[in-house]
């Protein structure tokens, strides 16, 4: 094989591929990249057999053939080049010699025939969505996937049809995030999801250079998605999702109207006091306004009005004030209605009842 290549298109066709490889393998192989010279282009491929990435770079192509080498070594000489250098790539006898200007690397391989592929299989369900809105429902639920290893099934984001609309939902038992959109052509018959957190993570990087849209392919156990030169694909959660929406309060009869960055910087000034176990911050509501408070053995108290909108009688209710800043740092409108039934009841939170996002959170003794 040899190749030659503009140091800016390799370099960031290995930042695509190369945070699929998990730093510590078992398996040798699995620490490389896999490069493919053909036809005009370098395709450049990574995996950790649960999730794997391919870019395919343009290239001059002076002899086809494939080989693989470390990805985070190869990734590391790339990006400490000069900009604007063309870089060579040479694989003879079980070596990839690497030159840019003055620069010679020459790196160990493993063969290209070790190197393991994700099976696709047929993927029945096909639909396209703008990379707007697929960053859209990331963005909006990732911080709720638990990261409990033996809740797996609570591991990723749940993805189903219900009637005319796409729902994407996460939890970790404390709080829950759900987005609901209209369902995109061609998803009539998906089967229930759950896409894995890592797949979540890599697909949002991967999604700040795609403009159009998304193509999505999926079955009951596989997904991927097209994403311009880049295509990734991953194994999904084999485990069943529990039925979320028996914990989405509908008679929380109590609404607080309240600025939502105001309530978010309250909380956040006050909770700067708050144990790190339990980073509890306690709210009592009153008609024209919320006291924030924090009570904390080691280090004092902290509290701070906000002026808000609340017609129901006194409450007072205490949450994770990590969890709160997480689903407030997602209200993008200026206001945020807080839908409340008493202290230890579900709340219910939301731009408003056109949004559609919406959050549950789980209030706390404090």
């Amino acid at each position: 094989m040899k190749a030659t290549i503009e140091r800016a298109a390799l370099l960031k066709g290995l930042s695509h591929v190369q945070s699929a490889v998990e730093r510590r393998n078992t398996i040798p192989v699995l620490s490389n990249v896999l490069i493919d010279a053909a036809d005009g282009g370098l395709k450049l491929m990574a995996t950790d057999l649960d999730l794997q990435i391919v870019d395919t770079v343009a290239a001059a192509i002076d002899q086809p053939g494939g080989t693989t080498v470390s990805a985070h070594t190869l990734f590391d000489i790339v990006r400490k080049l000069p900009e604007g250098a063309q870089v060579q790539l040479t694989v003879a006898e079980g070596k990839m010699l690497v030159v840019a200007g003055r620069a010679r690397f020459n790196l160990a391989t493993l063969p290209r025939d070790d190197f393991p592929i994700i099976a696709e299989g047929e993927l029945p369900v096909r639909f396209e969505l703008p990379a707007a809105t697929l960053k859209q429902i990331i963005d909006k639920t990732r911080f709720a996937i638990s990261t409990e290893e033996t809740r797996y099934y609570l591991n990723g984001i749940f993805l189903h049809v219900a009637g005319d609309e796409l729902k994407a939902a996460a939890t970790d038992g404390h709080r829950l995030a759900r987005v609901t959109l209209e369902k995109p052509d061609g998803a009539d018959g998906m089967p229930d999801i759950i896409v894995p957190r890592k797949c979540v993570g890599e697909l949002r990087k991967l999604l700040d250079e795609v403009d159009g849209s998304v193509e999505v392919s999926l079955s009951a156990t596989k997904i991927r998605f097209g994403l311009g030169s880049a295509v990734l694909t991953s194994k999904l959660i084999d485990g069943t999702f529990p039925d979320y929406s028996r914990v989405i309060p509908t008679a929380n009869d109590k609404l607080l109207r309240i600025d939502a960055r105001s309530l978010m910087q309250g909380v956040d000034r006050v909770a700067t006091i708050a144990s790190e176990k339990t980073r509890a911050v306690k709210m009592a509501l009153d008609r024209d306004r919320v006291t924030l408070s924090v009570t904390s053995p080691e280090n004092g108290t902290a509290a701070e009005e906000v002026p808000g909108d609340y017609p129901a009688l006194p409450l007072e209710i205490g949450f994770n004030a990590r969890y709160l800043l997480d689903i407030l740092g997602q209200i993008e409108s200026d206001d945020v209605e807080v839908h409340l039934a008493d202290a230890a009841a579900p709340t219910l939170i939301r731009e408003n009842d056109k949004a559609a996002a919406l959050y549950v959170l789980m209030p706390m003794r404090v």
